[in-house]
């Protein structure tokens, strides 16, 4: 029963995989997209029922942020103000799906989160070619 059910989130993981590079991903960065979603499925926990409801509104939630940062992008306050807003539905959107207010919280930072793993990732590695002498400053 316990191989069946990690089959199956693997196959809708792997679904919503290949459908987000489809949709959202550079096609030059598929694979970002594919650690995000590996990323924030580990971090939140989530089953395959809350996967199939968490991923739409996500990607609802990143389009219309986007989309702020776009229409925005002189007006600190209107942005600001515009995406307190989509924060605080995104935020009651989540708690259908996932329940508690420490996941729907995390739900919240972790794109942060995430850019910030990939950012320590990048360095490291820059770092490394810099002590074999690939690159330099």
């Amino acid at each position: 029963m316990k191989q069946i059910f990690t089959l199956l989130c693997l196959l809708v993981f792997f679904e919503i995989s290949a459908q987000a590079q489809l949709d959202r991903a550079p096609a030059d960065r598929p694979n970002i997209q594919g650690l995000k979603i590996a990323f924030i499925t580990k971090q939140l926990s989530l089953n395959s029922e809350e996967a199939q409801k968490f991923w739409p509104v996500y990607y609802d939630f990143s389009d219309k942020a986007r989309r702020i940062r776009q229409e925005e992008k002189d007006d600190e306050i209107a942005f600001e103000e515009k995406m307190l807003a989509e924060r605080k539905k995104f935020k009651v959107e989540m708690k259908k799906i996932l329940g508690s207010d420490d996941r729907v919280n995390k739900s919240l930072t972790l794109d942060r989160d995430f850019n910030n793993v990939i950012k320590k990732e990048l360095e490291a590695r820059r770092d490394q070619r810099l002590q074999k002498g690939l690159i330099k400053q």
